[in-house]
């Protein structure tokens, strides 16, 4: 009879396993390819300045970022990018670089930043280095050699003679002055569409070409694991160096009001990337390992799609072109029309076999908690972790850190602001999103020591009810919330899976991922202040009952909640919420073979 007993619940729970679409543990069928390190993986993101002080000066260093790394460990963190540590005079604190072979004293030695790598990757971190390609800083020596005539190096950087008494052409600076400068006592001006203390490079120059894919093998050479390249699409500028045209014929001259045609996006920017990511791929060629290539920039979608490659020439782009859609279309008045029209854009515009990538926030935009408000920054985590490809952390967006805007303008560091004046500074200022990362509840938020002066910018006010330490010993957070999502997105399905998404009743936006044969999952996210009724079968017809995996902070529905009626499930405001769902026909399946086997196992006994 044991023997018996035994061979039916064995049949019994193999028949379940059939009825419900999955296979025994153990026994997963993967018809899929395997991914590489970086593909599916998320990233994290440190503004050095701002993560971690271990010396008291009030600036983060390499020390410091060392010392912290077991965070990323917790919090489930594939690589980390860091903004610049080269040695620079600070006037764009990093992205004017007078070495692009040293590290600047301010953050440490090289040996710090040997000594980091090392920890990260026996950690499984990879470190990803910011590349700033389109100028150096005035003070690199190329620079010196060029504003005092050196033949070999004056044609390295863009110079114009005057036209009339005036600059050469109308082009102005990202950083609100005219984008031309004269140096006292020479009869041309330099180009800078940055700061007058970042000049741009001559890229038409083959030598320039030369030295910094040289930069680039010297850090490769050295053990990175890649480069997020800053700004790639201002690198080259129209040669007949044309007036841009006014977006608003009556509108001031400034940067936003001009048809940038003539100094972003030319063809030669991607040629120059394609060139590089040959470099990158000679690289893995030795040893199979990818070198990561990610671009920034600034464009609209078929621009942005460029930097993937192109195919009809058979030549390779960016692993990862940022995509910025979620930061620069998604406003508190976006409706879930819109959502799925940036998220289904990017997916059917990206070509074939390449990864997606989402990004909610970085050191020049404001933060996700500050743009949307707490009670919908955790919905928009669980909306970036659950969708196919990659997803780029800000440092502190696992906390929930918002702007500071109590940085007055005399306090204010960032020239985008600073060169403009106390009445609409706010407007371009950078400072608030680069604060200090708030660790605990102690002095400066365990940023720096309690012996330190000052901190490079202020602390956030509400670093006492928002920081690391708190969230760690709160039954819910933030942070926990986050390494929840990391864990669920390493899944099979979160990884491999199929995406289809739709507008649902009452603003809804929804979505499935899919896998055969392992768990089937569906995402809601209300975009409403409002509770809504929700039917799980506008997803998908078959969905005969849910379970609740996973919510946004403080959602109405809770973990581990049974849902039978799909057809009408009260999803609170702004809340978002994994589902795992099963189909009705699995569900049917499932009831009828355990009715089967207690009707057995009555007659039986």
């Amino acid at each position: 009879m044991r023997l018996t007993v035994s061979l039916l619940v064995a049949i019994g729970l193999g028949i379940i396993a059939v009825a419900s679409g999955k296979t025994a543990p153990g026994r997963q069928s993967h018809d899929h390819g395997s991914l590489d390190w970086w593909e599916a993986g998320v990233f994290y993101q440190i503004y050095p300045r701002s993560f971690k002080d271990s010396d008291n000066n009030g600036v983060g260093d390499l020390k410091g970022i060392t010392e912290k790394l077991n965070h990323l460990v917790d919090l489930g963190i594939d690589g980390v990018w860091l903004s610049p540590v080269f040695t620079s005079p600070m006037a764009d604190f990093g992205y004017d670089i007078a070495d692009f072979r040293s590290i600047d004293p301010l953050f440490g030695t090289m040996a710090d930043l040997d000594a980091m790598i090392a920890k990260a990757k026996d950690l499984g971190i990879r470190v990803i280095l910011d590349f700033v390609p389109n100028h150096t800083s005035d003070e690199h020596e190329w620079f010196v050699k060029a504003k005092n005539n050196d033949p070999a190096f004056r044609d390295f950087y863009v110079w114009r003679d005057p036209r009339g008494n005036a600059e050469p052409n109308n082009w102005q600076s990202v950083f609100h002055t005219p984008a031309w400068t004269r140096l006292p006592g020479d009869s041309q001006y330099y180009l800078h569409q940055f700061d007058k203390k970042q000049p741009d490079l001559n890229y038409r120059n083959q030598r320039v070409k030369d030295e910094m894919e040289s930069m680039i093998r010297f850090w490769l050479d050295k053990g990175v694991d890649g480069f997020r390249i800053d700004a790639i699409n201002h690198v080259y500028e129209d040669p007949q160096f044309r007036d841009e045209e006014l977006i608003d014929p009556k509108g001031e001259l400034i940067w936003e009001n001009l048809d940038h045609k003539y100094t972003q996006n030319l063809p030669e920017c991607y040629d120059l990337i394609y060139d590089w990511r040959d470099v990158f791929d000679q690289y893995k060629a030795r040893d199979n390992v990818t070198r990561l290539m990610m671009t920034e920039a600034y464009a609209n979608l078929e621009q942005t799609m460029l930097w993937y490659g192109n195919p009809q020439r058979n030549r390779k782009g960016a692993h990862i072109p940022f995509n910025f859609a979620m930061i620069n279309r998604l406003s508190n008045d976006s409706r879930a029309g819109d959502f799925k029209a940036i998220v289904d854009e990017w997916l059917d515009a990206m070509p074939a076999g390449q990864q997606a990538n989402w990004v909610l926030g970085n050191h020049d935009r404001p933060r996700i908690a500050s743009r949307f408000g707490r009670d919908r920054a955790s919905s928009f985590a669980v909306l970036e972790m659950t969708l196919p490809g990659i997803a780029v952390v800000y440092y502190g967006e696992e906390i929930g850190m918002e702007d500071n805007r109590d940085i007055t303008f005399e306090e204010t560091k960032d020239p985008q602001a600073a060169n403009t004046n106390p009445d609409v500074y706010q407007q371009f200022t950078r400072d608030p999103v680069r604060t200090p990362f708030q660790w605990d509840d102690t002095a400066y938020a365990g940023f720096t020591g309690a012996a330190a002066r000052e901190t490079w910018l202020p602390v956030h006010p509400n670093y006492r009810q928002i920081n690391l330490a708190a969230q760690k010993a709160a039954p819910q957070s933030m942070f926990k919330l986050y390494q929840r999502l990391i864990q669920l997105r390493k899944g099979d399905t979160f990884r491999y899976g199929d995406y289809e998404s739709k507008v649902m009743l009452n603003n809804v936006f929804g979505y499935t991922r899919t896998l055969e044969g392992h768990e089937s999952y569906a995402v809601v996210v209300n975009l409403n202040d409002n509770d809504v009724n929700v039917n799980l079968q506008e997803l998908h017809p078959d969905v005969g009952a849910a379970k609740v995996v996973l919510t946004s902070l403080d959602a109405k529905l809770k973990e581990g909640d049974e849902i039978t009626e799909v057809f009408h499930v009260i999803v609170g405001a702004y809340d978002a919420v994994v589902f795992e769902i099963s189909s009705s026909a699995s569900t049917l399946g499932v009831s009828m073979v355990l009715m089967l086997f207690a009707s057995i196992l009555r007659s039986l006994f």
